[in-house]
């Protein structure tokens, strides 16, 4: 069965490499007009979407920082605006800053907090608020399995990925009544920029499926659960990890 997204309107925050940018790719592929969403990296967005474009797909990019409520807003608005709607909001963009607990910075803190938990919040608020009158649309968080079991050195960001679930679960029991539903993906170990300094032949052999996951095992479920496929999923967390987590 072919997943077809034509006529959607989806936005990726943070998708201008790495698992953002694979989701932005394959929902695009499948018929979705993306926004790629940047904050720093304008020329990676061009490169997500002119992969896009190219594939046969529709895309743009919309550079705004996730951090602040009022430009979101404004963003979002203006997004609803130019096309009518908004079906699809993927919560991708988030930092980590590892740090052992004696040696974590409150401003280290802070920042991953303003990112990750309160980003995704803003985002998905005004997201809502369109999908609500238009009685559907699908919100999809990138979490972390680290938010389900912890990890040495990661208290901050488990606590941020932590929070993204049970702001998922929330918010799903919220907006399934408007016909939104809300589901989180929490990959494990990704070949992405955050995990090719660290030692892959030992992480290898720790993962029952042995091989490190792709940003595209990733985007393959987001993709799911942006679909018809999962129209009886809500307030779910998929975790994506070989097996690691078990």
């Amino acid at each position: 069965m072919n997943i077809d997204l034509h006529a959607q309107v989806a936005l990726v925050t943070g998708a201008s490499r790495g698992i953002g940018a694979a989701i932005a790719k394959v929902l695009g592929s499948s018929g979705a007009h993306v926004i790629v969403n940047y904050r720093q990296h304008q020329v990676g967005a061009h490169e997500v979407a002119e992969s896009v474009i190219a594939s046969g797909g529709s895309a743009e990019i919309l550079g705004f920082d996730v951090t602040d409520e009022q430009v979101v807003g404004s963003c979002i608005h203006d997004i609803v605006q130019r096309h009518g709607k908004i079906d699809i909001l993927v919560n991708n963009a988030g930092i980590s800053k590892d740090a052992l607990l004696l040696r974590l910075k409150p401003e280290t803190l802070g920042e991953m907090l303003d990112v990750n938990l309160k980003g995704a919040f803003f985002c998905a608020f005004h997201a809502a608020r369109s999908m609500i009158k238009q009685r559907r649309g699908r919100i999809v968080t990138i979490s972390s399995i680290v938010g389900l079991g912890g990890n040495a050195g990661q208290s901050a960001y488990s606590a941020t990925k932590a929070g993204l679930i049970g702001m998922t679960k929330s918010f799903a029991k919220e907006l399934a009544p408007r016909g939104v539903l809300v589901n989180a993906v929490a990959p494990g170990l990704i070949d992405t920029e955050m995990t090719r300094s660290l030692d892959q032949d030992a992480l290898r052999k720790a993962i029952p499926l042995s091989r490190i996951g792709s940003p595209e095992d990733v985007a393959g479920v987001v993709l799911f659960l942006c679909s018809e496929l999962s129209s009886y999923i809500t307030g779910q967390v998929l975790v994506v990890d070989g097996g690691l987590y078990v």
